[in-house]
């Protein structure tokens, strides 16, 4: 059972005093059957009240206040984490759509996690689906062609993406990084009627190659009636195994999002993430980025999805 100890360090620097810091986090990682979660802490500035809930994915999430002026403020989240190095994928599987089918029409929140994104090239999607020939297959065969097919025709290439770039504009030029291949993925996918949903958690692979090792990361899982939730990386075309140590599920990045919030007050901001993974073997891996924001200083409450873009300009420069 490999274990894993990441800090996640999340800081925001201001040119000038801002105030009343209204914050989400969802770092906390997933504790089942796969991962089991040693130890955590969360360090804040000022020491706030974290208030815990649960989303309606189920996934842990913490919210707090920061009310004194201040020109930074540091999430600083700390884990011991083990995951099961046991499992393997259900290759065996040979359930059906129509089968999955079944199941969905019986949980509105697979119902939801199986219904695309309405698109203008969707016409492409229906393409890719005809190109990877999964006429007749299981469910499971149907999900790893999807995702081969993604790893062999997408090149992956830092830069090219935005944060507000589309499912259409990654269509177009066929390429990016994880969280544009997972959202590709998951629109081929619900296609088929396959409840999926969006993944962002680490990948520790321990200097084997892998894309975005020690960074954010973000995969996909869909939905097998015997099996449960299955997981793939299309970024690195392999299931999710004992290297992907998960955070929170939903049905695209913003569900995800690890940290986002508001503040009051005329400021230009910068977001630094600073992220480490030790393994077993005394290796440390250690990654470390500066976003700057880019925007425009405004009165009043900036909106919270200000620092939901910085977080997504971070995963994108990290992968």
């Amino acid at each position: 059972m490999p274990t894993f100890q990441i800090q996640h360090i999340t800081s925001y620097l201001y040119d000038r005093p801002v105030k009343e810091s209204i914050s989400q986090v969802r770092i906390f990682p997933v504790e089942d059957d796969h991962q089991r979660l040693v130890s955590s802490e969360l360090y804040i500035t000022g020491n706030p009240i974290v208030a815990i809930s649960t989303d309606y994915f189920g996934n842990k999430v913490g919210n707090f206040s920061y009310l004194p002026p201040h020109r930074e403020m540091t999430i600083d989240s700390r884990s011991v984490v083990h995951t099961s190095d046991n499992w393997l994928p259900p290759s065996n599987d040979l359930t059906t759509i129509d089968q999955v089918a079944g199941y969905v029409e019986k949980d509105i929140r697979l119902i939801w996690l199986s219904e695309p994104e309405r698109i203008e090239s969707q016409h492409i999607i229906e393409q890719l689906l005809f190109e990877t020939d999964i006429t007749e297959k299981p469910v499971f065969e149907i999900a790893k062609a999807c995702c081969n097919y993604i790893y062999n025709q997408f090149q992956y290439q830092k830069g090219i993406t935005s944060v507000e770039t589309t499912i259409d504009e990654i269509l177009a030029h066929k390429s990016g990084v994880c969280q544009d291949f997972a959202h590709v993925l998951l629109q081929m996918l619900r296609t088929l009627g396959i409840p999926s949903r969006y993944v962002s958690g680490y990948i520790c692979p321990n200097k084997s190659g892998m894309r975005g090792e020690g960074a954010t990361h973000a995969w996909i899982e869909f939905f097998l009636p015997d099996a449960g939730w299955v997981g793939l990386d299309p970024t690195n075309n392999v299931f999710a195994g004992p290297y992907h140590v998960r955070l929170a599920s939903g049905l695209n990045f913003t569900d995800c999002s690890p940290v986002k919030g508001s503040f009051k007050g005329i400021a230009r901001q910068q977001l630094t993430v600073f992220v480490s993974v030790g393994y077993e073997d005394g290796h440390v891996f250690e990654n470390l980025n500066d976003v700057e924001l880019n925007l425009e200083p405004s009165e009043g409450t900036e909106p919270w999805q200000d620092l939901l873009i910085a977080q997504q300009q971070q995963q994108q420069q990290q992968q």
